[in-house]
């Protein structure tokens, strides 16, 4: 069985791991880190099934995409911020095998213990490598200059403060290390906005609410409306300090891949 570090409240000898003040969902109706942190805690246990469920499997080709963009290679050290359950984070540590470290950060304690029990499931050898920390991914409890790549999947969106959370990135970045950050794509094309809230009405929730967890997953619509489009999310990134940035639409601009690096 898989050996497990599930940091909580302590590791790297930083406050952001104790205090978790954002790194988070948002919708309409919740405002506050606290109120987004429980609500991330809350479809926890469900998150999983219903991943496969709405995507119909296809976000596991997505996350294989994002990772093979971080070009993450045998024995580096890697981060999956916003790590969820974990997907990302696995994916990264068959990459960097045995020799490598993979730490996923989150915010939500509920996620990680998930993500922690699926460690123990899985049972892979390479799985070993893995840590989880609850943390902000905002204020990163690692050093200038830390990781080999990093992965950032459907967390960007959900981060109040997306401009630090990119600084963040680059600064726990090697020089010519790589970020990806996988997400909904904001499209610019009115067919497939329209096409992807039309999705999320009809599809998202409703199966959402067979789980009852209708409002939780209402936020869709408000969140990617939100969020930044593909050229915005490049001029980001550039302004951050990263040297090179590039957003891919995918699944017919359904979602995008910003590769950033540093």
């Amino acid at each position: 069985m898989a050996s497990l570090q599930l940091q909580l409240s302590f590791g790297y000898q930083s406050s952001s791991c104790r205090h978790l003040p954002i790194s988070t969902f948002s919708y309409p109706s919740i405002r506050c880190a606290n109120d987004r942190q429980l609500l991330f805690n809350r479809i926890a246990p469900v998150y999983d099934n219903l991943n496969d469920l709405l995507s119909l499997g296809q976000h596991r080709i997505w996350k294989r995409m994002a990772v093979s963009w971080t070009g993450a290679k045998l024995g580096d050290c890697v981060l999956d911020l916003c790590c969820g359950s974990g997907d990302l984070a696995f994916l990264l540590s068959e990459k960097v095998g045995s020799n490598g470290k993979v730490s996923g950060l989150d915010f939500s304690k509920e996620q990680l213990l998930m993500a922690s029990s699926r460690q123990h499931l899985l049972s892979k050898a390479c799985y070993k490598n893995i840590e989880w920390i609850e943390g902000d991914a905002t204020d990163l409890p690692f050093p200038d200059c830390y990781f080999d790549a990093i992965t950032m999947g459907y967390g960007l969106r959900n981060v109040v403060d997306k401009r630090k959370a990119v600084q963040e990135m680059f600064r726990v970045l090697k020089p010519g290390s790589k970020a990806s950050v996988l997400d909904f794509n904001k499209s610019t094309q009115p067919f497939v906005a329209s096409f992807q809230e039309w999705m999320i009405d009809n599809a998202v929730v409703p199966v959402a609410t067979a789980y009852g967890l209708a409002k939780e997953y209402e936020y869709l619509k408000g969140s990617i409306r939100e969020y930044l489009t593909g050229i915005e999310l490049e001029e980001l990134a550039l302004e951050a300090g990263f040297s090179t940035a590039k957003h891919y639409e995918i699944s017919g601009g359904l979602m995008g891949n910003l590769v950033a690096t540093r």
